[in-house]
């Protein structure tokens, strides 16, 4: 494929899975994370560059973004998959780690998402995208942190999109409405149902693949994925 990639907020399930297709097509990419570590076989495995970058810090991404492009040249696509949670009943939230989901999943994705386009603005071409859940179009009970942070998240990309389209860049949210199969953590059949009750990682990456292929005429600026077993 001959491109440059960055993802941020890299781990296992997804951004993996995308890493992985990514590498297969030519591309070369740099994972980041706040714990560059545990990149370390997804790295040695895709070929991949591994950083630290905590994404709700201004100086970490513009940084993150001066040594991917240093590394690899211009980048053509940036995912930006990272998130934090805060569980609980909403009179018991604890405000610190509310702010902490708000800036990782929120804020974070708006540093990552200005960072690419300043440098992809100016070359005119580029794809900026963003992971969602199903929680950026519906709140749950005992989650509203992360449906906050989900839900700015999609306003966010649905924004940039409308603004950096006509300049060339490709801008897309994935809205993944459902659980991600993570044979790691013994996720490989839900209860009382098929393994398709919850999204492969591969098969989501295939998604993402074809949005970033997809000619300018006709871009899709969302895109939701969801088991084809789910009851809507």
């Amino acid at each position: 494929m001959g491109i440059n990639a960055l993802i941020v907020g890299a781990g296992e399930g997804i951004s993996a899975a995308f890493a992985r297709a990514l590498a297969k097509d030519g591309a070369k990419v740099a994972l980041a994370a706040r714990d560059p570590a545990k990149l370390a076989a997804l790295a040695s495995e895709t070929g991949a560059l591994a950083m630290a970058c905590d994404a709700s810090k201004p100086q970490d991404v513009a940084a993150l973004f001066s040594r991917a492009e240093a590394e690899l040249g211009p980048l053509d696509v940036v995912l930006f998959n990272a998130s934090a949670r805060a569980r609980g009943p909403i009179a018991d939230l604890k405000a610190d780690e509310v702010a902490n989901a708000l800036n990782v999943g929120a804020f974070g994705g708006f540093l990552v998402g200005q960072e690419a386009a300043r440098r992809m603005i100016p070359r005119g071409a580029g794809a900026i995208f963003f992971t969602g859940a199903s929680a950026s179009v519906k709140g749950y009970a005992q989650s509203a942190p992360f449906a906050m942070a989900k839900f700015a998240l999609r306003g966010l990309a649905q924004s940039m999109a409308r603004e950096l389209a006509p300049k060339g860049i490709h801008v897309a949210h994935f809205v993944i409405d459902g659980g991600v199969r993570n044979a790691a953590r013994g996720v490989v059949e839900a209860p009382g149902g098929p393994a398709d009750a919850f999204l492969d990682p591969d098969a989501i990456a295939q998604s993402y693949m074809a949005v970033l292929k997809q000619p300018r005429s006709a871009w899709t600026w969302e895109l939701e994925l969801r088991p084809w077993v789910e009851k809507f």
